[in-house]
């Protein structure tokens, strides 16, 4: 029998039906903004509840309109927000669920992953975590049928990051790094935090601390290897929750960023 990690916030993040959640999915992609070419090579998206942050990461997605069974393996990093851990963990299943159906964990990229010293497997790092879950439905409506290697990431230097990514970042992969941004900030005050944050994203500049973005360890390893790949990196959008469905006391901010050969 095949494992499956079952989801976590289906019906809470986003819809718990396929009818719904693909409706909800295609209309963020429908009114999201034509994306420049070319094809990315990696994004950050972030990864709230869809009525938070569908619309921005739907701006990220948007950019791989037309890759429709050209892009069959996804690398997903992402934080893990609920149990601490060094390193890096894979999920201890053969395939991950959403309403839209199973996507297989990627065999290939899984071993690969293992012969590092900084990944290891855990199904409780997993259990509850959605930063990557909530990417899954927009790569799935707009990939269709694809493997993905999903890793949570805890307390890890960029060094670390990067060397993972540089041993799983192959021509046929997309490395996509889930975060947000500032979180619980007043509005005005997020907006000038996480423009500054985008500014370093933009000039490749790293460490961020880790109050500028909870995924600020996988983009850091990202920032790196980026750097030595002479990428360069494009802001799709940058908005928080004050924007789009929540209020200003509070907000949560959110960025999408593609990253690309330089010409």
């Amino acid at each position: 029998m095949v494992r499956v990690r079952a989801p976590a916030v289906a019906g809470s993040f986003y819809p718990a039906t396929a009818p719904l959640l693909a409706r909800q999915v295609d209309a963020f992609l429908e009114q999201a903004p034509a994306c420049p070419k070319p094809h990315p090579a990696a994004l950050i998206v972030p990864h709230a509840g869809y009525v938070y942050s569908g619309p921005v990461a739907a701006s990220a997605y948007a950019c791989l309109s037309g890759l429709r069974g050209q892009v069959r393996r996804v690398l997903l990093l992402g934080p893990c927000h609920f149990v601490p851990m060094n390193g890096l963990a894979l999920p201890e299943a053969e395939a991950l669920r959403t309403p839209l159906g199973d996507v297989p964990v990627d065999e290939g990229l899984r071993a690969r992953a293992e012969a590092t010293a900084h990944v290891t497997g855990s199904a409780l790092a997993h259990r509850k975590e959605h930063s990557l879950e909530v990417q899954l439905p927009f790569l799935q409506r707009v990939l269709g049928d694809f493997d993905v290697l999903p890793l949570v990431v805890g307390s890890a230097r960029p060094e670390e990051v990067a060397e993972v990514l540089d041993t799983l970042w192959t021509q046929d992969v997309l490395p996509i790094i889930s975060s947000d941004l500032s979180h619980y900030l007043p509005y005005d005050t997020a907006r000038r935090v996480d423009r500054e944050t985008a500014e370093h994203i933009l000039r490749l500049e790293g460490p961020l601390a880790e109050d500028s973005a909870c995924g600020a360890a996988a983009i850091n390893g990202l920032l790196l290897v980026a750097r030595r790949r002479g990428l360069s990196a494009r802001l799709l959008d940058l908005r928080s929750s004050g924007d789009t469905a929540g209020d200003k006391h509070e907000v949560v901010g959110y960025g999408a960023f593609a990253f690309h050969a330089r010409a």
